[in-house]
């Protein structure tokens, strides 16, 4: 279904600034265009989603292409060169790239909505998975980094993955976030299969299992209960002493500007948290003040578990964070040697990936 969705990974990296020197990022869409082509050609371009989608290859892609391995600028530096270097091959791999960094991102709608023409599936349908999963990590997930890239990567057939980053400026770090659209469908429970980072802290978890009953409520709130008395309750637990929580805070929330948000909600009548999420206006204070009301005034507690484990693909010599995993070095070794064994066109030339190597020397 073109509509599921999975986040699959997540990596947090030092917040960088600067720019790629123009002879460094030349030479990375070409590398990534070369890497692109092997893989697709002999694995096809569902594996090539998948690796995409898989933080720990993202990152190997990154350092292979000559970037920093720790950096921030690894996602938006390797989403644009892949996007660039496969510029006119789209159509022949059957691989396609939208959005970016900044302002760029903003067109990934009409990027995706641009090559309609050339897909066997509504691009409707990519559209909204584009659109949820930067809502999810946005707002539903609430963690303090707000997404700055997104880049979306689908297929003809209507498959996708979404590789997005956000920053927090206190911490001076840049999560990023990797999602894969198959197997699962729903986007608001457990959408990631693994997420990876090097610091965890208390999150507001609306998509954690144990939020299942957060989210019954706070739709069923949105739905049916009218903008003005919503607004009173919030102004009305403004005089509790409540529990210091970073996420239970109104300090940042002013109920008489969400009453707009409110009343849009109450005209739709969503019928479960994923309709309420996907609303236009929906976003990050609304899911706040909601999951408040949900706790304090219906007593149902919402998940502050972060979902991040460490982001180290093999680990290290000295034993940090944990022991050189052989399996997974292995796999990894294995993977790339099958890649470039089966570049081979024949017994009387050489791999074609090394010679286009080659040419670069």
């Amino acid at each position: 279904m073109a509509s599921s969705g999975q986040r699959t990974g997540i990596a947090n990296l030092p917040l960088h600034y600067g720019k790629v020197p123009p002879w460094l990022f030349g030479r990375m869409c070409q590398l990534a265009r070369e890497i692109t082509i092997v893989t697709i050609t002999e694995f096809g371009t569902e594996e090539m989603l998948r690796r995409l989608s898989d933080p720990f290859w993202f990152q190997a892609f990154g350092c292979v292409l000559g970037y920093d391995w720790h950096s921030s600028g690894v996602t938006t530096t390797v989403c644009g060169a892949m996007k660039e270097g496969m510029r006119g091959l789209e159509r022949e791999l059957g691989l396609f790239v939208a959005g970016g960094k900044g302002r760029t991102s903003r067109k990934t709608p009409a990027e995706i909505e641009n090559t309609g023409h050339l897909l066997k599936v509504n691009p409707s349908s990519l559209i909204y998975a584009s659109r949820m999963s930067a809502k999810v990590d946005n707002s539903a997930l609430q963690d303090s980094y707000q997404l700055y890239h997104h880049s979306f990567f689908f297929t003809k057939d209507g498959s996708w993955a979404v590789i997005q980053q956000g920053m927090n400026e206190v911490n001076r770090y840049a999560r990023r976030y990797h999602w894969l659209g198959e197997k699962v469908s729903d986007f608001v429970c457990e959408p990631e299969a693994a997420i990876c980072s090097q610091a965890r802290g208390e999150t507001l978890n609306l998509v954690a299992m144990e939020s299942a009953k957060v989210r019954e409520v706070i739709a069923q709130v949105a739905a049916e209960e009218k903008p003005d008395k919503i607004v009173g309750q919030l102004n009305r637990l403004k005089t509790l002493n409540l529990p210091r929580r970073p996420y239970i805070s109104l300090e940042d929330i002013h109920p008489d500007r969400l009453s707009k948000i409110f009343l849009t909600a109450y005209e739709h009548k969503p019928e479960n948290f994923e309709s309420l999420l996907a609303l236009e206006g929906v976003g990050a204070k609304t899911l706040r003040a909601l999951s408040l009301i949900s706790e304090l005034v219906y007593e149902t507690p919402v998940s502050l578990r972060d979902p991040a484990s460490y982001s180290f693909a093999h680990g290290g010599k000295d034993g940090y964070p944990y022991p050189v995993d052989r399996k997974t070095y292995d796999s990894s070794i294995q993977f790339l040697t099958q890649a470039v064994e089966k570049a081979k066109i024949g017994d009387r030339e050489k791999l074609e990936a090394f010679r286009r190597l080659r040419a670069w020397q």
